[in-house]
């Protein structure tokens, strides 16, 4: 099922660059991204309200807390980066080389991870790396 998940997740992040370029004219970036983060925010808790899903926040370790915060400000800080590229960029081109962020994860996972890297996995990660200088350049 991690992949059903995985292929909705890429039909929607594709939609929320097209929907963000054409939301994005005329507007502050930053000012963008802070309507779409509490719109994320709303929605993300109306789920966990919705499922009875808050009652898990009392068993968060420090640990968790610590790593989710800063996955929060990382993903806060990719948001206001992309909004600001797609800004000044295209589509086209912006959506595609934010996607770098594939290969950088696949290193990242083995690096502080130590997840495995087979062949199969860092030919994927340089073909990545490959698609996205052609865009850059």
């Amino acid at each position: 099922m991690w992949w059903l998940y995985a292929l909705l997740s890429a039909l929607f992040a594709s939609l929320t660059a097209i929907t963000a370029k054409m939301g994005i004219a005329g507007v502050n970036s930053n000012l963008a991204t802070a309507i779409r983060t509490l719109v994320v925010l709303l929605v993300a808790w109306m789920i966990v309200l919705t499922r009875g899903e808050a009652k898990g926040i009392s068993t968060l370790s420090k640990q968790n807390l610590v790593f989710l915060v800063v996955s929060g400000i990382c993903t806060g800080l990719s948001w206001i980066f992309y909004f600001k590229a797609l800004q000044v960029g295209k589509v086209s081109q912006v959506a595609p080389v934010d996607k770098l962020s594939l290969a950088l994860t696949i290193l990242l996972s083995v690096v502080i991870l130590g997840e495995a890297l087979t062949l199969k996995t860092a030919l994927g990660a340089l073909l990545i790396i490959a698609g996205s200088l052609v865009l850059i350049l």
